[in-house]
């Protein structure tokens, strides 16, 4: 039994992954979904990247947990990929799903052009508010699945896209599988290439959009599942 911390990107809370946590029970495994401090249930709570950081760490220390496998999705991969490596050995892997990865002292939003998001969440007294459906064409999506996410999302605390993240040693050192979704890119972002080279990380390509947990649950839930057997922390 494996302990799978989900943590999901911009705008949604742990009910992004109702039918992945579903599919990992029944196999299983133990899953908890998080919602973030300032979206969906947690509306309202202060949080900058740095509080999110400590959201999943301080989850996986109240429950006591050990053999955790971090996922983050999206934006979350940042946020999860600094508790990563401030968990220690209570970690068995970390899973980024389509994600953005943590470089020291940058953001969510450095690196691509991301100048009208910072004018939006300043337009929206600090928060990049919900999109509407035809954000998610092209996704492999669903009508139903689609009217599920916008249901679902919140606006976001822009604080968290703009603060920078704090790593402490090399990302490239911690057992890692990237999950990249074909429909979103076909190829990784740069820097995750980078980390690809790594003994540590592996690659693993789904035929699918951006937001698997909605538009492939069981195929989403059979990969983190199987990522399980090769998690080794290096010495």
């Amino acid at each position: 039994m494996t302990n799978f911390v989900l943590v999901a990107g911009v705008r949604l809370g742990a009910s992004a992954w109702d039918e992945v946590a579903a599919e990992l029970r029944a196999a299983g495994h133990e899953p908890r979904p998080l919602t973030l401090s300032g979206l969906a249930e947690k509306r309202g709570v202060p949080a900058g990247q740095q509080t999110h950081v400590r959201d999943i760490v301080d989850e996986v220390e109240r429950l006591d947990l050990r053999e955790v496998v971090l996922v983050g999705h999206s934006y979350s991969g940042i946020p999860v990929g600094q508790a990563a490596e401030r968990i220690g050995d209570r970690l068995a892997r970390v899973v980024f799903v389509d994600s953005s990865v943590p470089v020291d002292g940058e953001s969510f939003l450095s690196g691509w052009p991301s100048d009208h998001v910072r004018e939006a969440i300043e337009e929206s007294d600090g928060f990049w508010l919900p999109v509407g459906p035809e954000h998610y064409a092209g996704q492999g999506l669903t009508d139903e699945q689609i009217a599920r996410i916008i249901e679902r999302s919140s606006p976001h605390p822009g604080a968290t896209l703009t603060e920078p993240a704090v790593l402490t040693r090399p990302l490239g050192r911690l057992p890692a599988t990237y999950i990249k979704c074909l429909l979103d890119d076909e190829e990784p972002m740069p820097v995750v290439a980078e980390l690809l080279k790594s003994e540590s990380w592996e690659l693993v390509e789904m035929d699918t959009g951006h937001w698997p947990m909605f538009s492939r649950p069981r195929e989403l839930a059979r990969i983190l599942a199987e990522s399980v057997a090769t998690s080794t922390l290096p010495s």
